[in-house]
C-alpha cells in the first residue's frame, strides 16, 4: 500500500514540477509582460527569448530542463530500480509543462484549457535524468538541427528521436532497460501534437526561421532594387521647341 501512494505521490509531483510556468515568471519579472500574450503565447525558452531577450529565455530553458530531470530523480530517490516510474514521472512533467494547471483558463468557446509550452525543455531534461552524458549527444545534435535547418521546431521535434535512438543503441548492448526507448517514443509524440502548428506552418513553407537563415531572409526583406532616374529628355525636348 505504501509502495502504491509513492507511486502515485510520484507522479502527482512529477506533473506539479512541470506545471510551474518558469517562462511566465521570467519574462514579468523583466519586463512586467504577460508571456501568453506575446508570439506563439507559449511559456517555453524561444518564446521567452522573443519576449525578454537572450538571456531570459537561456534561463527559461535551464529551469524547464530541470523539471524533467527532478522528476526522474524524485522516482529513483523515492522508488529506485523501478524502470517504468523513471520513464513516466518525466512524461508527466512534459505534461505539466505543456498543459499546466497553474495557467488554466476558461473560455465560453472551447471551455476549460491548460495552457503552457511545447515540451521541449523538460524533455531534454528527462533524457539527461536517466542518462546524464546523452547531453553530449543530445545538446550538439540539437544545435546542429536548429542553427543548420534554421527551425526551432523541428530542433524540438528531434529531441524524441535522438533520445530514442539513444536509448535504443543503449538497450542493444544491454546497458539500460528497454523502458527508456518507449520514453523516446512517447515524449516524440508528445511533441509532435503539441507542435501541430508549426507541422503545419513547416508545410505550408510560412514556418518562423532562426540563425544564419533568419538573417538571409532580413537581408533579402531589406534589399529593394533602387528604380531607374526617369527620363526627362523627351519632355524637355518637346517642352523647348
Amino acid at each position: 500500500m505504501t509502495q502504491i501512494l509513492l507511486f502515485i505521490g510520484v507522479l502527482i509531483l512529477s506533473y506539479l514540477i512541470g506545471s510551474i510556468p518558469f517562462g511566465l515568471i521570467v519574462v514579468h519579472l523583466k519586463t512586467g509582460k504577460d508571456i501568453r500574450q506575446i508570439e506563439s503565447g507559449r511559456t517555453g525558452g524561444t518564446n521567452a527569448m522573443r519576449a525578454a531577450g537572450f538571456p531570459a529565455g537561456v534561463v527559461t530553458g535551464a529551469l524547464d530542463i530541470l523539471k524533467g530531470a527532478c522528476a526522474v530523480w524524485l522516482a529513483r530517490w523515492l522508488i529506485p530500480g523501478n524502470a517504468w516510474l523513471e520513464i513516466v514521472a518525466p512524461l508527466l512533467a512534459i505534461l505539466g509543462h505543456n498543459y499546466s494547471i497553474f495557467l488554466a483558463e476558461y473560455d465560453e468557446k472551447s471551455g476549460l484549457r491548460l495552457r503552457g509550452g511545447a515540451g521541449g525543455a523538460p524533455a531534454i531534461g528527462g533524457v539527461a535524468g536517466l542518462w546524464l552524458p546523452s547531453i553530449y549527444i543530445l545538446v550538439p545534435t540539437l544545435l546542429i538541427v536548429l542553427f543548420g535547418i534554421g527551425y526551432a521546431s523541428v530542433a524540438t521535434m528531434s529531441v524524441g528521436l535522438v533520445a530514442t535512438v539513444i536509448f535504443l543503441y543503449r538497450y542493444l548492448t544491454g546497458v539500460s532497460p528497454w523502458q527508456y526507448v518507449l520514453y523516446g517514443v512517447i515524449s516524440e509524440i508528445i511533441l509532435m501534437w503539441a507542435l501541430r502548428p508549426n507541422i503545419r506552418r513547416l508545410l505550408d513553407g510560412t514556418e518562423r526561421v532562426v540563425g544564419w537563415r533568419a538573417r538571409c531572409k532580413k537581408t533579402k526583406t531589406r534589399y529593394v532594387k533602387p528604380k531607374s532616374a526617369p527620363d526627362h529628355s523627351s519632355s524637355s525636348t518637346s517642352s523647348s521647341s
